[in-house]
Parts: structure tokens; C-alpha cells; sequence
């Protein structure tokens, strides 16, 4: 059950946030009723083009099932215009936390949605076709919906316009087939990032294997390990990678979705995550990465049982991500939390 909460509607409001304190006081899931049936995303999006104060919208729900994924994915209003990808993670064997098919199922096929993924840098299960295509086979993500592994036949390159860390988006060539995206994550800790949510799901999880290596040296190389002395950098290139992504299909063509439950300090990359210690939360939907991963990284200090994944996110300085990502215009840290339960 979803702890109480002291501020109610408007959240991520504060500076960036010391080690060791929440940014707010809390995040507050407002208890009130979604935008109604004529308002779109995308006044949202241009009302902060025109109004820097402007607050960008985040919707929760706390019921975390097939029919909360749907009621979400309603409130924000979105119309895809043609060929939908749906990124998730496809999870690393034996024991990931990776979002289950059966979860995503309705969702997917309400979007008519292909889902999408691309190889590791790192080795594992998933660093090749053949052995990639079987574990999704195993998780039961071709059960439900036509799978694509988008660097199988190579990657392409976007430009980023306005990053520090990069200047191109190295993505899975198969990319290119689809005009609309929905970016369905797993929010959790991450023993690199500090979390993983919308903003990681894009900048690693479509980059291809090269690019994903690119992206974790903040634009170094190419090839070779992903390991980078600076830290900073790194999760600044993540915010990089995801401008010129959503630059490139145009924002009025990509939504967020994150899902909070088992919540572990470890990715869904790690086959033997550690226990999550903490509740499940919710699921939370914007048109906005920034507001999106923030109102999640909010709910998780606002949590009682939050300790390891809050000290996991100050082990790697995980909120640099958000304050670099806004710095760049990728998005906003100010948010309007609204409650869909009623």
C-alpha cells in the first residue's frame, strides 16, 4: 500500500538534491481525476517550451496489473500515427526482474506493437541474435507480439543537437521502421547509474552494441569495454543519447511508462539481482523522461523502506542524470503528480 504522502500535486520543485535528503519533502500522488478527454500531451510539452515554470504532468496508479498498465497508458491521451515500437527490457537469465509478458501483454497488443530490443556490450545472453531471440522466446515476450532485434542487420546513426557528452545517437538500424514509440521500463537501482528507468531504457537499451559502449565512455570509443573513469560524463551521455532520440522521431511520437515494482538495487541486466527490500509502488506515464524518472526517484525517498535503493542512487550520484538531462531541454524536473485511482 502506498505510503502517506505531505505535498499533494506539485512535486520536484526543489534544487538538486544533497546526499542523503529527499529533494521534496515528498512525492505526492494527487488524489484526483485524469486531464479530461480533450486535453493532450502535447500542451503540456508546448506549454514548457513557452513557460520554463511551466510543470510538466505525471500520472500514477498504484495498481500495478495488466488493466493499470492500460488505464495509463489512457490517461495520457496518445495517438500513435503508424508502426508502434514498445522498448522493454527483455531481461538477462536466470533471475532478472525484467517487466513480465504477462504484465505487458493487453498493453502491447492495444498499440498493436512490436517489441523491441538490441544486443549487449557486456557478453551474457543476450550479446548475440540468436541466443538474444531465445531468451525472449523464454520470457515469453514472442508469445504476445512480433519481437524485433533492431541492430540484427546493423545500427544507424542520429544526430544529437544541443548534448555536451556526444554528437550521435548510435541506434539498431531496424529503428528506422518505426514511427512512434512507447518506452515501457522497469524502474530500479543500478550498479552503474544508481536507477534505471524511461532515460536509461532509451540511451542504452536502443542504442546498438557499439553504441552502447559510445554512450558509456561519453562518447570515447566505440568498441571495447564500457567501463569509464568519469562518472559524470557517463550519466551526462545518457542524456545526450535520449535528446537526439526524441529529437530525431519528434516528441509528439514518443511516450514514457514506468513500472515500480521489485524493487531491486540491481538492473534487470543482472541475472542475480539482489532481493528488493523495499514495497512495491505503482506505475507512473508522461510525456516527459526528466518528470518521469524524478517523480519516480521522489516516490522512492518518499518511501519508508526506500533505504538501499535510495543509497544505491547516491553511490553513483544517479540524480546527475535528471539535473544534466534538464540542463539540456530534454525535459523538466518540476512535475504535477495526478492520481488516476480516484
Amino acid at each position: 500500500m502506498l505510503a502517506a504522502f505531505a505535498c499533494v500535486g506539485a512535486c520536484g520543485t526543489g534544487p538538486a538534491r544533497p546526499a542523503g535528503k529527499a529533494q521534496n519533502a515528498a512525492a505526492t500522488p494527487e488524489k484526483a481525476s485524469p486531464a479530461p478527454s480533450g486535453a493532450q500531451p502535447s500542451e503540456t510539452q508546448s506549454g514548457e517550451a513557452a513557460n520554463a515554470d511551466a510543470k510538466a504532468r505525471v500520472y500514477f496508479t498504484s495498481d500495478i496489473s495488466p488493466e493499470g498498465l492500460v488505464r495509463i497508458y489512457n490517461a495520457l491521451n496518445w495517438k500513435p500515427s503508424g508502426k508502434v515500437a514498445v522498448k522493454v527490457s527483455t531481461g538477462e537469465p536466470p533471475a532478472s526482474n525484467y517487466l513480465r509478458a504477462e504484465l505487458i501483454k493487453d498493453l502491447v497488443q492495444l498499440v498493436d506493437g512490436t517489441i523491441v530490443e538490441c544486443n549487449t556490450a557486456y557478453g551474457g545472453s543476450r550479446a548475440s541474435a540468436a541466443m538474444h531471440k531465445q531468451v525472449a522466446e523464454d520470457h515469453g515476450f514472442t508469445a504476445i507480439a512480433p519481437f524485433d532485434l533492431m541492430d540484427e542487420e546493423g545500427e544507424v546513426e542520429w544526430p544529437v543537437t544541443g548534448g555536451t557528452r556526444l554528437d550521435r545517437a548510435i541506434v539498431g538500424s531496424h529503428a528506422e521502421n518505426y514511427s512512434d514509440w512507447l518506452i515501457l521500463s522497469h524502474f530500479k537501482g543500478h550498479a552503474m547509474a544508481g536507477f534505471g528507468g524511461a532515460i536509461k531504457n532509451v540511451a542504452i537499451g536502443m542504442s546498438s552494441a557499439s553504441g552502447k559502449v559510445y554512450v558509456h565512455t561519453a562518447g570515447a570509443r566505440t568498441s571495447g569495454s564500457i567501463m569509464h573513469s568519469d562518472q559524470d560524463a557517463w550519466l551526462e551521455a545518457l542524456g545526450d543519447m535520449v535528446l537526439g532520440v526524441r529529437d530525431h522521431v519528434g516528441a509528439e511520437h514518443i511516450i514514457y511508462i514506468n513500472v515500480m515494482n521489485r524493487l531491486s538495487v540491481d538492473c534487470d541486466c543482472d541475472g542475480h539481482p539482489a532481493e528488493p527490500d523495499m514495497h512495491d509502488i505503482g506505475i507512473l506515464a508522461s510525456t516527459d523522461p526528466v518528470a518521469l524518472d524524478q517523480a519516480c526517484v521522489d516516490l522512492v525517498y518518499s518511501a519508508e523502506d526506500g533505504g538501499s535503493l535510495q543509497r544505491r542512487m547516491e553511490r553513483q550520484n544517479g540524480i546527475h542524470t535528471l539535473e544534466h538531462a534538464a540542463r539540456i531541454g530534454l525535459g523538466s524536473r518540476e512535475y504535477d503528480l495526478v492520481n488516476i485511482d480516484g
